[in-house]
């Protein structure tokens, strides 16, 4: 057998085996992501709503900054969160460089314009579609925004999704804020890396099947969603269209 079958082979006997190693950097990875989505979305989509429906002076300008951040590099964020989480940084003082916390930031910051921009785009487009009955109501703008959001859940719900697939196959800033430290802030993608130029091939590859696990998985439900979504936007809109056959 070639190297790579070889090593394929013992990805697979890893994964199935459940290596103590190979589980650490997976569950660690996964918290990582989870807890910068949760801090992610709970800002952006309270800030997507809003920028769906509020009209302002400027907003023009704070939108094409917003999708600017959305091509922001994964390294400029580390470099930035490391520099104000060093010791001689602003926040030095909480001890963060180099753990959880720290990768927790750096993802939650690149996550966060993701969240927003589509966020506000769906908001924005069921405000065309409903916002005008809601503004005849006496719909305020925050009252239109929470409206929509709850009106839309289902296509947030992909978003969602959609920013933990980003979080947990990040790799440039963790890197850079976590140190990529054995049994601490080693995460999936990190890992891979280190493992790869070290020439464990094995378990690299273990960690790359995983990963594109999670990655298909996560595809799967924002496919599933939407699907359940049609079906049921469609069964709606034929119940409506039904005629009375009491009269």
């Amino acid at each position: 057998m070639n190297t790579l079958t070889e090593s394929a082979l013992t990805a697979l006997r890893l994964i199935a085996a459940l290596d103590p190693t190979l589980i650490d950097i997976v569950k660690l990875s996964l918290a990582v992501s989870a807890c910068a989505c949760l801090l992610a979305c709970s800002g952006g989509l309270v800030l997507g709503a809003w920028l769906g429906v509020a009209r302002f002076a400027g907003r023009g300008a704070v939108l094409t900054v917003l999708n600017t951040m959305l091509a922001l590099p994964s390294v400029v964020v580390g470099l930035v969160v490391y520099l104000l989480l060093s010791r001689s940084g602003p926040l030095g003082f909480l001890g963060w460089l180099f753990s959880f916390k720290a990768m927790v930031v750096a993802q939650a910051i690149l996550v966060l314009p993701v969240v927003t921009a589509l966020t506000r785009q769906v908001v924005e487009d069921a405000e065309r579609s409903h916002g005008e009955q809601l503004r005849s109501l006496g719909a305020g703008t925050v009252m239109r925004s929470l409206l929509l959001v709850w009106d839309e859940r289902f296509a947030l719900l992909t978003i969602l999704i959609a920013a933990f697939g980003r979080a947990v196959s990040e790799v440039g800033a963790v890197m850079v804020v976590g140190g990529n430290i054995e049994g601490y802030t080693r995460v999936m993608t990190t890992a891979i890396a280190l493992e790869t130029s070290k020439g464990d091939l094995p378990l690299a590859l273990a960690l790359g099947i995983i990963l594109l696990v999670v990655v298909l998985v996560l595809n799967t439900l924002i496919s599933l969603l939407r699907r359940w979504r049609e079906r049921r936007d469609a069964g709606i809109a034929g119940w409506l269209r039904m005629p009375d056959l009491t009269t």
